[in-house]
């Protein structure tokens, strides 16, 4: 019985092969990787530039098809499978998107060289991701990780959404305004209270301020700039100095308006025989305060920007640019008030013996120049001894108009950020230009004034009817200055990593 069973078996098997049917052979489904175990979802997902990435246990995969960045990144890619030698991954959305497993090789072409943080936490708001340096400018996210550059990846333009805390950012408007005020009347107020007492004091506070404008010129604004013209997102400018071009025009008009006010206050002086001397004094006091005028103007650029750019940026980011533009705020503050607040204070000190433009024929002038030079007697600053009215300087109340220009001005910036704030859009190309314009404009008037105005006049030339206040002063004084000057430079250069 066995033996018929077996032979109508085999019978069958030849019929069947004789009519051409076969068992059908199933391939089983592909979900692993060539090298690596069965992957069925990837998580952990996290934007590095403007490419996306998630996380698989240990492998981090390229989502190839990445979404527009925005604060809301899917949580996993579910039913990874393969398609041929390419894998893919179900979206939230019901898509499949293509990942790519990044090796430790890298991927072709070696785009994705970087270093992770995975335990660091995601998110395009977060304002770091892994080993990446974020931060914001005029909404302009910027991430820069070692050994990338800011203009890598591809260019992501459209305006980013984002949730903000309105009612926080109007609130810390005032604390703004606050700490504003007091970096730039506190000096002012000072002078006021202590006028006699506070000589090295201010010396040393002048210098600190000193610094802090040479920093923000060259850390902050030239950076910044920088920065600016170098987004995708405004394209090839054809040019690669744009920046180094604006920085100098604004050299340049600082320049033209302080040599203007110089041959203004000349051409009175020339007028000696007429003038007295208190009105030469005024005289001299008015070209002073078009110095003062045209680095104000720098800063006010600069800080309009600072306000716009804190009420832009990310919340998760927001609190930490905050902290950063209080401290930034109080040392320009300081700065820009221990200018102020001495105005006009010297303008009794002896005739300056550099070369500013108000010297009184001492022995440094040129032999060929005769005792009647009118450049010997006519300019000359008048002395103490000379009458009280030399002491005429700026008012209190025009002080504090000056100051108070800087003390709304961060505030003003943040209003008008507030107003814009679901609107702006930092990635825009005309909004690229104009700020990148600005802060290069900015760079190039605080380069001239702290270079020129500030550190040759205290230290070599003098300025302004004033003798060099550094040039012959005593040890202590002049290690204490200088460590001022380094001390501004460096505190605003460290406040640069992080605005």
């Amino acid at each position: 019985m066995h033996a018929r069973l077996y032979t109508s078996l085999a019978l069958c098997g030849v019929a069947a092969a004789s009519g051409g049917v076969f068992p059908r052979q199933t391939a089983a489904p592909s979900t692993t990787t060539s090298s690596g175990p069965e992957v069925t979802a990837i998580s952990s997902c996290h934007f590095h530039g403007s490419q996306m990435f998630c996380m698989a246990g240990t492998t981090e995969f390229q989502v190839k098809t990445t979404p527009t960045q925005t604060t809301d990144i899917p949580a996993q890619f579910t039913g990874c499978h393969h398609h041929g030698a390419e894998m893919y991954c179900i979206g939230p959305n019901g898509d499949d998107v293509e990942v790519d497993p990044q090796t430790d090789e890298g991927t072709e072409g070696g785009d994705h060289d970087h270093d992770h943080d995975h335990d660091s936490g995601s998110g395009s708001g977060s304002g770091s991701s892994g080993n990446k340096h974020c931060h914001f400018h005029a909404g302009v996210e910027h991430c820069v990780g070692d050994g990338e550059s800011e203009s890598g990846g591809q260019a992501q333009c459209d305006k980013v959404t984002r949730d903000y805390n309105v009612p926080l950012r109007v609130g810390l408007l005032f604390a703004i305004l606050a700490t504003s005020a007091l970096g730039v009347f506190g000096p002012i107020l000072l002078t006021r209270l202590l006028p006699n007492k506070l000589n090295v004091a201010f010396t040393v506070l002048k210098q600190f301020g000193t610094g802090i404008i040479i920093s923000t010129a060259f850390v902050h604004l030239y950076t910044h700039a920088s920065l600016m013209f170098g987004n995708k997102c405004i394209g090839d400018l054809g040019y690669e100095a744009v920046t180094s071009a604006i920085v100098m025009a604004g050299i340049f008009l600082s320049f033209i308006v302080e040599f203007i006010g110089h041959r203004v206050v000349l051409a009175k002086t020339r007028r000696a025989a007429s003038l007295s001397f208190e009105d030469r004094a005024r005289a001299v006091l008015s070209s002073e305060v078009v110095s003062i005028l045209v680095m104000e103007a720098g800063i006010l650029f600069h800080s309009l920007l600072i306000g716009l750019t804190l009420v832009v940026a990310g919340d998760s980011f927001f609190l930490t640019l905050f902290v950063v533009i209080l401290f930034h705020q109080v040392f320009e503050g300081l700065a820009l008030g221990s200018r102020i607040a001495t105005i006009g204070t010297a303008a009794d000190s002896q005739p300056t013996h550099g070369h500013g433009v108000f010297n009184n024929g001492s022995a440094a002038q040129d032999t060929d120049k005769s005792a009647n030079s009118p450049t010997a007697e006519t300019m000359r600053i008048p002395s103490s001894s000379e009458g009280a009215t030399a002491h005429a300087g700026l008012s209190m109340k025009k002080k504090l108009g000056l100051a108070s220009l800087f003390a709304f001005i961060t505030p003003i910036g943040m209003a008008i950020g507030i107003g814009v704030l679901h609107k702006f859009n930092g990635k825009d190309r005309s909004t690229l230009l104009a700020i990148g314009t600005l802060d290069a404009l900015s760079a190039g008037i605080l380069v001239w004034v702290g270079l020129v105005e500030m550190w040759a006049a205290d230290w070599m030339t003098g300025a302004h009817g004033k003798k060099p206040e550094l040039a012959d002063a005593n040890l202590l004084t002049v290690g204490l200055a200088g460590f001022a000057l380094v001390a501004g430079m460096a505190l605003m250069s460290l406040l640069g990593k992080w605005a």
